[in-house]
């Protein structure tokens, strides 16, 4: 099936795609249920905020990890909605009919492995805080952040490099 610039795309997902977003709702999913088992364990202040050395730089209430989902909501919610629409998405000039449809799923694969990354990455966050604030550990240090750019990196310069090959 070909696809004109800018025609709503309808093609469906990948197997790639499929465990990418499994992988990123159990771990949502998992977050959430975990801070929710856990509440009543934590401390009133927890850590909040970490500094570039993985070091908690700022304790708050235990409230504020409800931020941690939210934005992991938020990207969800957005990030799906651009999923869902490719031909919004900017491409070269390059693009034509015949190849719409190559740049089109790319594309939304790119958008969907950022989206699940990005969920995983502030799933984490949050089981970091919460293992710091009860004392099971002193988090996962200074390589987390190098670790996260790398993967978001990594995976937005391998897309560049794959999306050059499309004719």
């Amino acid at each position: 099936m070909s696809h004109s610039p800018g025609q709503k795309a309808n093609i469906p997902k990948t197997v790639s795609e499929k465990i990418w977003d499994v992988l990123g709702c159990l771990c949502y999913a998992g977050s959430i249920v975990f801070l929710f088992s856990i509440w009543s364990k934590l401390p009133e202040e927890v850590p909040v905020h970490y500094g570039v050395l993985g070091e908690a730089d700022r304790w708050g209430s235990k409230w504020e990890l409800i931020i941690l989902p939210g934005i992991g909501m938020f990207i969800l919610l957005l990030m799906t909605l651009l999923e869902k629409h490719p031909e919004i998405h900017n491409y070269p000039k390059r693009l034509n009919e015949a190849n719409a449809e190559r740049f089109y799923l790319h594309s939304r694969k790119l958008i969907n492995q950022l989206k699940n990354v990005c969920i995983i990455i502030f799933s984490f966050i949050l089981l970091e805080s919460v293992s710091i604030a009860l004392g099971w550990g002193s988090g996962f240090g200074k390589w987390f952040l190098p670790i996260a750019l790398f993967a978001v990196g990594f995976l937005i310069a391998s897309s560049m490099i794959k999306r050059k090959k499309i004719q």
